[in-house]
């Protein structure tokens, strides 16, 4: 008879992936963080009813970069990231760095 362990998502990826620092785990954890953005981003513009157009409009970019940032396809410039949180979508972008 087979048993399912219950797992934390921490336990899975170090199951998975290895431990935390190897180079394997820190590749999964980067493109998790740059998934993360672009979610972020999507549902922040979907909850202030803008369509990507209306977003690049109000931030001074393209429908198509909005939408290569949410998908994944390209990586964001700090400067460029706080002009679509700020101007596009009225919020306030803030930065946290764990040690």
């Amino acid at each position: 008879m087979k048993t399912n362990k219950l797992q934390t998502l921490s336990e899975f990826k170090d199951d998975f992936y290895g431990k935390i620092g190897t180079e394997k785990r820190t590749a999964i954890e980067k493109g998790y963080q740059e998934f993360k953005l672009g979610a972020l981003i999507h549902e922040a513009r979907i909850e202030k009813g803008l369509t990507q157009e209306q977003l690049a409009e109000k931030c001074g970019t393209t429908k198509s970069y909005i939408s290569k940032i949410e998908n994944n396809i390209k990586e964001v410039r700090f400067s460029t990231l706080q002009k679509i949180v700020e101007c596009g979508l009225g919020g306030k972008l803030e930065l946290n760095i764990k040690l």
